[in-house]
């Protein structure tokens, strides 16, 4: 088959697709499906022409779910978006949910989700790329959606003209429109939104409010949000919004939540043991413990430059009153939040070690910090794990709000109803 080759810029939209699809197909498997050549695939990846724009819709259809190798008696379907690792989605599949469609723009975290959570369907990337009707029907929207400011100049004026308004006029340009847009054409019969503890204060309070405003007034939802520090079920104080919503009135209550004792976990249930009990976990490949010498590798203890130049910035900051510096612990403490930069110098949590310097924890232990399982497997480079489990959720808290939630989700009398129209008025 002849392909036409067009010229065009290379930041293509259609290069989203392609590489998506890469991600699940091989070279020669993509040009078969697409009915082209291998070597014209290898010269679109090289970047060497851009693919024509026709073959978007099939790159498209290549991204859907494939729901024929998964269970189809699951109590409830979701889909995941800014899915990260997937320690919401573990959550949700604990207590009966299948999921049914992913969107993840990170690559490495693509990799890391694609190994805990083979087959099923494709990982789609960049949601804005993705449509509506590309989405498939579900019975509840997953998203742990990045935090954004919004314009309001554009609504106020609106307001004052007495004109009409959606979601879009407010949310447009953020990633939280694109969870709008999904809310809005698929209603699904309840949604979970998590976020980070200062949503409610981000830019004075006005990016809180449009989403709030946007959830219930435009789309029709009620809503309940509770800030839970995950510290209740690991030994680390991470606290994060929760915001669930249901398309009709249900009786969900934030009382009814099961919250162990702040701090019954310490550190030492999540780190290394080197009293030989630590599990040999083949996918680990001896990357962060040695067995033989029951301790976790050399790599993972501070340099003395390093160490120094963190108690010499501490000091200087405790001299001029503040509280900036490291956080040393033991295995019969609690921890401070693990976060996204922890792979630059560890300094938030750092180990003590007897006669050496502190360490930082491995990405192993970093992974049972969040609430996941040992079989959780850890595909990237300890840099990449590290950003990916400082964004990751606290998987045990969501585990518990899905408990609470389900109930309502699968009830019989939860039918879908009519389209709701507010946001298009």
């Amino acid at each position: 088959m002849a392909t036409v080759l067009l010229t065009g810029p290379l930041n293509s939209p259609v290069y989203e697709y392609l590489d998506a699809a890469r991600r699940q197909h091989s070279q020669t498997e993509l040009a078969r499906l697409l009915e082209v050549d291998t070597r014209t695939i290898r010269r679109w990846e090289a970047r060497q022409c851009v693919p024509p724009r026709y073959i978007i819709p099939a790159l498209k259809q290549l991204m859907l779910p494939l729901l024929a190798d998964q269970p189809e008696d699951a109590d409830f379907t979701f889909i995941d978006l800014f899915a990260g690792i997937g320690g919401i989605r573990t959550a949700f599949e604990d207590v009966g949910g299948r999921c049914v469609f992913t969107s993840e723009w990170d690559k490495y975290a693509q990799k890391t989700y694609a190994a805990n959570f083979p087959g099923g369907h494709a990982i789609a990337g960049d949601i804005t790329l993705v449509t509506e009707n590309d989405v498939p029907d579900h019975d509840v929207l997953l998203a742990g959606f990045p935090c954004q400011p919004f314009s309001i100049a554009g609504v106020s004026k609106k307001n004052a003209l007495g004109r009409a308004h959606g979601f879009a006029d407010e949310t447009q340009g953020t990633l939280f429109f694109d969870v709008a847009r999904i809310i809005a054409a698929k209603r699904p019969r309840a949604f979970l939104l998590e976020n980070v503890k200062n949503l409610t204060s981000h830019d004075k309070g006005r990016t809180f409010d449009v989403i709030k405003r946007t959830l219930t007034e435009q789309l029709g939802y009620h809503i309940h949000f509770k800030v839970i520090d995950a510290a209740h079920f690991v030994p680390q104080h991470r606290e994060r919004i929760i915001i669930v919503g249901f398309r009709e009135p249900v009786g969900f209550d934030w009382a009814a939540l099961r919250l162990p004792e702040k701090g019954h976990r310490k550190l030492a249930d999540i780190l290394h043991k080197t009293d030989g009990s630590e599990p040999e976990l083949p996918w680990d490949e001896g990357k962060y413990f040695d067995h033989k010498k029951k301790k976790v590798l050399p790599k993972f203890t501070l340099s003395d430059h390093l160490w120094g130049y963190l108690q010499g910035y501490a000091e200087k900051h405790r001299l001029k009153g503040n509280g900036f510096g490291f956080g040393l612990v033991t295995g019969k403490d609690i921890s401070r939040t693990l976060s996204a930069r922890y792979y630059k110098d560890g300094s938030e949590i750092l180990i003590k070690q007897l006669r050496k310097n502190p360490r930082r924890l491995t990405p192993r232990e970093c992974a049972r910090l969040m609430g996941l399982p040992d079989t959780f497997k850890i595909p990237v480079s300890d840099t990449r794990a590290y950003k990916q489990f400082g964004n990751c959720v606290a998987t045990p808290v969501i585990h518990e709000v899905a408990r609470l939630m389900v109930q309502f989700i699968t009830a019989a009398d939860n039918q879908p109803d009519l389209p709701y129209l507010a946001a298009a008025e």
